[in-house]
């Protein structure tokens, strides 16, 4: 029980995760059905989605592309434009990079999760007050948290922040791209980790190392929770837009 709690970080990490996921893929499947049904055109709804998260994308590449001029890996040609791929898809940027080996090639696919983590964090304690809301809500101070939450698009250029935390935490994900060279790297560093706690560093790791990284992991889970609640505010409104249009229109687009 004692190592579970020392891990809770972890825990709550992969949770939130998967719930981030899953809003993100609810409220970009919404907003799509919303501007299909008023445009009839997938590929204006192509245009006008991509069009949405353009300063997401624009930080999804740029770090890429500064994370390999940093590690001093050969770049190429630098997109944040949509372009239809052979498929039917839509890619909606993309920045050339030459193999550097795994781990330079897992930092350079890590960098936009880097990045958009450091924004989000940015924004919501410079920008958005939203420690004085989590210090609030950790107290039990419940309808002074509602208050709060109620008096946030007072606070100035909010609905700015607003929505650049949203494109942001929306594009800052890697793709599978990015992430071909994570698992032969976990392997090596579980092979590591498992041929450590053999030698009989596994207590003095858990004493020293296990605290500061439980505390990063769960840092990483409230960016990652502040990414969600952002989301979670928005599917709600695209959803009942979606059933809306769908009903004045008779024409859905699920």
């Amino acid at each position: 029980m004692a190592i579970l709690t020392g891990f809770d970080g972890l825990l709550w990490l992969v949770l939130i995760l998967v719930v981030l996921v899953f809003l993100q893929r609810a409220l970009h499947r919404e907003i799509q059905a919303v501007f299909l049904i008023l445009t009839r055109r997938q590929d204006i709804t192509a245009l006008i989605f991509s069009s949405i998260f353009i300063p997401g994308i624009f930080l999804h590449e740029l770090s890429h592309f500064l994370m390999a001029c940093l590690l001093r890996v050969r770049t190429g040609r630098f997109s944040i434009f949509p372009r239809p791929m052979a498929d039917g898809t839509l890619r909606l940027g993309y920045v050339e990079i030459a193999s550097g080996g795994i781990i330079r090639d897992s930092l350079i696919g890590a960098a936009p999760l880097v990045s958009g983590c450091l924004f989000v964090a940015y924004a919501a304690v410079y920008r958005m007050e939203m420690p004085i809301l989590w210090d609030l809500l950790r107290g039990g101070q419940f309808e002074l948290f509602w208050r709060g939450v109620s008096l946030l698009p007072l606070i100035h250029n909010f609905w700015l922040w607003f929505y650049l935390t949203f494109v942001v935490s929306s594009t800052m994900m890697p793709s599978p791209s990015d992430r071909h060279a994570w698992l032969p790297l976990g392997l090596v560093i579980a092979i590591l980790l498992a041929l450590t706690i053999l030698a009989g560093a596994g207590p003095w790791m858990l004493a020293n190392l296990a605290p500061p990284v439980n505390s990063f992991l769960k840092g990483l889970a409230a960016i990652f929770g502040l990414s969600g609640s952002v989301h979670l505010a928005l599917v709600l409104p695209f959803a009942l837009l979606h059933r809306l249009f769908s009903k004045v229109t008779g024409v859905d687009a699920a």
